[in-house]
């Protein structure tokens, strides 16, 4: 597939995505990975789904095994950002740190999840 210059996601770029909740009880799910490819507003990403573990205060905890997703971007089912080629997503990890909750690499990137609607 040749990729169009006017795509939202190339292949290559890296993404931090939020699943959006429709109930209380559903689970908290986040990815981190690297797009491979990316039509008609769904892209296929390979990295590192993150859960909360209830047991463990709540935190977000990374799956160890390395997955491809596809990710309906235009479905108003996720966030999606689009995060710095620099970041490894091998070292990603989510940190609470005086009632702020931040996903980092734990080198210069990091985003505040609070702002996504996590309390």
């Amino acid at each position: 597939m040749k990729p169009s210059h006017s795509a939202l996601l190339r292949p290559g770029e890296k993404i931090h995505a939020i699943h959006r909740r429709h109930f209380e009880k559903d689970a908290r799910r986040h990815f981190v990975g690297e797009v491979e490819s990316y039509e008609h507003g769904l892209a296929r990403a390979s990295g590192y789904v993150f859960v909360v573990d209830d047991l463990n205060k709540h935190m977000f905890v990374k799956r160890p095994d390395r997955r491809t997703k596809l990710i309906p971007i235009s479905s108003g089912e996720v966030i999606v950002n689009v995060i710095p080629a620099s970041v490894d997503l091998e070292r990603v990890r989510y940190e609470l740190k005086d009632r702020a909750l931040h996903v980092t690499d734990g080198n210069s990137w990091r985003i505040d999840v609070k702002e996504f609607g996590w309390s």
